[in-house]
């Protein structure tokens, strides 16, 4: 198994990045989204519709598939022999980061089902504020991973 996961350690790598760029888009786009539903959508007849169709889809179409090649890529990336320091602080926080992402995924998908079923609460400057979440994690991220502390 071992051999396998270094002989495809360069497609792991590469679908890995791939999929997380995807997924950070969404991370990014969907808050800014909900920003636009909350102060703009009821100013248009039909768009709160128009909005949740475009919500969905891009948690449906673009974020799933990209969380989860994500994360199976990840993993892949992280049981091939002697890629990862397990002593490291670095994989650690990498992880604790991504595990965060997901669960701010999920937070998103709550939101995106709140304003589905007409329950929405939160205002344009708390998605607003909730839009810097993502970037907090990437640079946590990024961080650890290249500077591998």
């Amino acid at each position: 198994m071992s051999d396998l996961l270094s002989t495809l350690y360069p497609w792991a790598k590469s679908i890995h990045i791939m999929a997380v760029l995807s997924w950070m888009a969404g991370l990014f786009y969907l808050p800014r989204l909900f920003v636009y539903h909350v102060e703009q959508a009821q100013s248009v007849t039909g768009a709160p519709a128009i909005f949740e169709v475009m919500e969905a889809k891009l948690l449906k179409v673009i974020m799933r598939p990209a969380m989860i090649a994500t994360w199976v890529f990840g993993l892949m990336l992280a049981f091939t022999p002697g890629i990862v320091d397990w002593t490291s602080v670095w994989p650690w926080t990498k992880g604790a980061s991504v595990i965060a992402m997901t669960w701010f995924h999920h937070w998103l998908l709550a939101r995106a089902k709140g304003f589905a079923s007409g329950e929405n609460r939160l205002t344009g400057r708390q998605y607003r504020l909730m839009n810097e979440v993502p970037t907090v994690l990437m640079v946590i991220i990024v961080i650890s991973v290249v500077f591998k502390f």
